[in-house]
């Protein structure tokens, strides 16, 4: 699963990789972004901007938003079979911009698990694929919401979970975001392992098992 990440890109930076997305001035530093707040999305309504949604999809047929809490993360091998998702699959991705994300590797001997940090060698930043929702809850408010699709680990990450986010390479992003329903198969196929040779990981300290610690310690090395 992808349960922690980061997007600590400058604006500016965020504009260079997202050509032609209103990137706003306002987007800070996010040094341990958890389930249940606002993330960064990209989605494909049209108007390339970026905006901020709930990271928890709701299915816009949930009686409940906290069902949200269980769907952060969406198995890319079966988005065409789950109710929650299957739908958002074929009309509703997104764009989520990160610069990294965690992961808890299991060390020989040891109960305590190591959180490591990942990200791409060039520094750059990245998007994760993601599908969106739009929930209208009882009192008429609208709730925006997105999850972040997983895949089987390239092989830098088998050495630390056995599942990574997909992460889009830059040519895909246009074909991503073209609002309403595409080929199933060519969106499949873009459901890959990033390619191992351009991600790179180390250690950092356990701060970041608490949503409450959000700054640029949480992805010193250790």
């Amino acid at each position: 699963m992808c349960g922690r990440f980061t997007l600590i890109a400058s604006p500016e930076q965020l504009r260079q990789v997202f050509n032609g997305v209103q990137i706003p001035d306002a987007v800070a530093p996010r040094y341990n972004i958890a389930p249940s707040q606002p993330v960064a999305v990209i989605p494909n309504d049209g108007r390339n901007v970026l905006d901020f949604f709930s990271w928890g999809l709701i299915p816009s047929w949930a009686k409940d938003p906290s069902i949200g809490n269980r769907m952060i993360n969406a198995r890319a091998e079966t988005l065409t079979e789950k109710p929650s998702f299957r739908t958002a699959f074929r009309r509703r991705r997104c764009l989520i911009p990160a610069s990294g994300f965690f992961e808890w590797r299991q060390e020989a001997g040891r109960k305590v698990k190591t959180p490591m940090y990942i990200h791409l060698k060039s520094g750059k930043p990245f998007a994760f694929a993601g599908l969106w929702e739009s929930w209208n809850a009882p009192d008429g408010s609208n709730i925006l919401s997105c999850a972040i699709i997983t895949t089987a680990p390239n092989d830098l990450m088998q050495t630390i979970h056995n599942r990574m986010p997909v992460i889009l390479p830059e040519a895909a992003y246009d074909f991503w975001l073209t609002p309403g329903e595409q080929p199933i198969e060519r969106l499949q196929a873009l459901l890959q392992p990033y390619p191992a040779d351009e991600m790179t990981a180390y250690p950092v300290s356990t701060l970041i098992n608490s949503p409450a610690n959000d700054a640029a310690a949480c992805i010193q090395p250790v």
